[in-house]
């Protein structure tokens, strides 16, 4: 049985969505931050060196970071959905989205948010992580220009890895600006599955309110 390691108000919260979405049997351990750092507890360390979530374990693996985890388990447990067929150019188009969430649309993102605890909220700084705000934003938001999802207008992986960008976005920077951003953060959070998610994993501030 798949094994997550999960952590509250994570990314891992983005790997129990996709195995709901699979309808694949899994067990949690949960772990909880430290409520004075909001940090990770050093119990996860034990499972793996970094002591980072989400982990996933299958068996004597233990796979880390959210895009290697999505693909792994589309790969090895997904019988073919949620993933375009190797060789395709769709599949081409899904391995950069998964790239590029974390990659590159998540550092502006976390850049405004260490630099909202300095003492003059990295002032010198803002007008630069303003700029790649707007750009990785407007980049998202063109993307989905009359589509649903990301690949092929056909609800992937890609969507699941660059949902935690769609969430965390609003509460470091404006989606108004970003309408089909907001809409597709909005389509996440009516799918069953994310709901059943919700469930299972507990405490979550990013998603849908109420």
């Amino acid at each position: 049985m798949l094994v997550v390691h999960h952590l509250n108000n994570s990314r891992s919260q983005r790997v129990l969505w996709l195995l709901e979405e699979l309808e694949l049997p899994y067990r949690i351990v949960r772990y909880q931050r430290n409520a004075d750092t909001n940090l990770a507890p050093p119990e996860l360390e034990a499972v793996h060196p970094l002591g980072k979530s989400p982990l996933l374990g299958d068996g004597d693996r233990v796979i880390i970071e959210s895009g290697a985890i999505i693909d792994y388990v589309l790969r090895r447990h997904g019988g073919g959905r949620l993933l375009p067929a190797p060789g395709s150019d769709a599949h081409e188009q899904y391995l950069q989205w998964l790239h590029y969430a974390e990659g590159s649309a998540m550092l502006p993102l976390m850049l405004r948010m260490y630099t909202s605890r300095l003492p003059d909220q990295g002032a010198a700084l803002q007008p630069r992580i303003n700029d790649e705000l707007q750009r990785h934003l407007g980049y998202i938001d063109a993307a989905l220009e009359g589509v649903d999802w990301l690949v092929g207008n056909s609800f992937s992986g890609a969507d699941i890895q660059l949902s935690f960008v769609a969430e965390i976005a609003p509460l470091l920077h404006t989606l108004e600006p970003y309408p089909n951003l907001a809409a597709f953060r909005d389509r996440i959070h009516a799918r069953p599955a994310y709901r059943r998610a919700l469930e299972q994993g507990g405490e979550y501030a990013f998603g849908p309110a109420g």
